[in-house]
């Protein structure tokens, strides 16, 4: 004889209620899902397309108390007054994916975002890139952060009010805790201001990629510094090699221990090319100062080192 206890109104078998209970407490939360479940769960979601009728209703229902979902309406993407923002379309399901079943018993996943989200950082990122199109990013498919997997989610926060990589007082302390060597260079003695925020890194760098190198916004190392230090820029009836082929093989832009964010102090960085000049023996091994060692030691003489435009300033003397 089976037992049947009253459930909302009806009955169910005993032991059908036992098998309910013990699948509650073995099932394993979507969030300790293995990531290639998750993924593969979510491309079956994409696939049926179950999106909420209600939208963002459905989802505050259970997440209207946490601070961190709601300071999604202090946001752009949160905006019900944009047509570009998600809030007019598919709302919270345009970012985090159809909803499916995932509100009966939140066993069934949905798009997470950030370095500790299960899904690959490419995935995540086709969402952001799905809307954020434009000349900006047009090279983010080449670019430094695109190619170590970087997931937008590690520099932007899309559920607050002030994204602090967007803040000019903000962006260089977000760009420096992945980027420690530079982090530690800017605080040189001789550096950019970039400590002070009178400078950030987006001022050089495009994180987004570019056609240049490094992520550079020029298209060279020299027409990006060129476009600070414009006096510099030749041409000059006298130039100097290293000055017109690359800034960086004299100096560190992110900072140096030496003056004028030199990597080598002179004489030694001079001596890397020119080597055989008949005064480098004092220079090098004197034991007393001289005009070759002390002060500016070679820019003593040879004042004019980045081009000169004087008749005779050939050897970049005057």
């Amino acid at each position: 004889m089976k037992m049947e206890i009253p459930l909302f109104g009806g009955k169910l078998p005993l032991c059908l209620l036992c098998l309910l209970f013990s699948f509650q407490l073995v099932a394993t939360p979507w969030k300790d899902m293995p990531p290639a479940e998750v993924e593969a769960t979510l491309d079956k979601k994409f696939a049926e397309g179950k999106y909420s009728p209600k939208g963002a209703d459905s989802c505050l229902m259970c997440h209207k108390k946490s601070a961190t979902v709601m300071a999604l309406f202090d946001n752009v993407h949160g905006s019900t007054h944009s047509s570009a923002s998600p809030m007019a379309d598919l709302q919270c399901e345009a970012c985090h994916g159809p909803m499916g079943n995932h509100n009966k018993g939140g066993k069934e996943p949905m798009i997470t975002f950030g370095k500790d989200a299960p899904i690959a950082a490419d995935k995540q990122n086709s969402v952001c890139m799905s809307c954020h199109q434009d000349d900006k990013r047009i090279a983010w498919e080449g670019s430094h952060h695109n190619s170590a997997d970087i997931p937008c989610a590690s520099c932007h926060l899309i559920h607050t009010a002030n994204d602090p990589i967007t803040n000019k007082h903000t962006e260089v302390e977000v760009c420096t805790n992945c980027h420690l060597a530079q982090k530690a260079d800017m605080h040189k003695r001789s550096s950019h201001p970039l400590e002070s925020n009178q400078m950030v890194c987006s001022d050089c760098h495009n994180p987004h990629g570019s056609q240049g190198e490094a992520g550079l916004k020029q298209m060279s190392i020299n027409e990006n510094c060129y476009a600070c230090h414009a006096e510099k820029r030749g041409p000059k009836l006298w130039e100097h090699a290293p000055v017109t082929d690359n800034c960086v093989s004299c100096h560190n832009p992110h900072g140096s221990v030496n003056e004028a964010m030199l990597t080598i102090k002179a004489p030694q960085l001079c001596q890397q090319c020119h080597a055989s000049v008949g005064h480098t023996a004092n220079a090098q091994f004197g034991t007393s100062p001289s005009a070759f060692t002390a002060g500016q030691s070679c820019m003593n003489c040879h004042s004019q080192v980045h081009g000169s435009n004087h008749p005779s300033g050939k050897l970049l003397q005057r």
